[in-house]
């Protein structure tokens, strides 16, 4: 059976749905919400960047807020007014692709950015 992109889940619903998947979100004013804390103004932007490609990729766009090191990104399904699977979707996929460090993973070629130099500081993993 198909989901529907426009049911909307109750705050109790969201939360529990949060605690369970995306444990960094959180659910305040409609919005999920989460803030990702970046090491300096490259960071921001790299952040930025991806989230845009994943959004526009899933044509779902969320509401973002940027300052020097961190941006918030808010999700809320505009055409449904709430939350919809969408966002929880769109929300793990923003977590998998943001939070992903390479340096942890057997076998793998990709070392991850040098650890401890800070001009190559990206993201300050939770």
């Amino acid at each position: 059976m198909a989901l529907d992109p426009k049911k909307t889940f109750t705050d109790n619903e969201v939360e529990e749905r949060l605690a369970v998947d995306l444990p960094q979100w959180k659910l305040q004013d409609g919005w999920i919400r989460r803030t990702y804390r970046t090491s300096s103004w490259k960071g921001t932007l790299m952040v930025i960047n991806t989230v845009g490609h994943l959004a526009e990729a899933a044509w779902h766009h969320p509401d973002l807020t940027a300052s020097y090191a961190w941006v918030e990104v808010r999700l809320m399904s505009h055409d449904a007014k709430g939350i919809t699977e969408r966002d929880f979707q769109l929300a793990k996929k923003i977590e998998d692709v943001v939070g992903w460090q390479p340096g942890g993973e057997p076998d793998s070629a990709l070392e991850g950015t040098p650890r401890g130099d800070q001009r190559f500081a990206y993201i300050k993993y939770d």
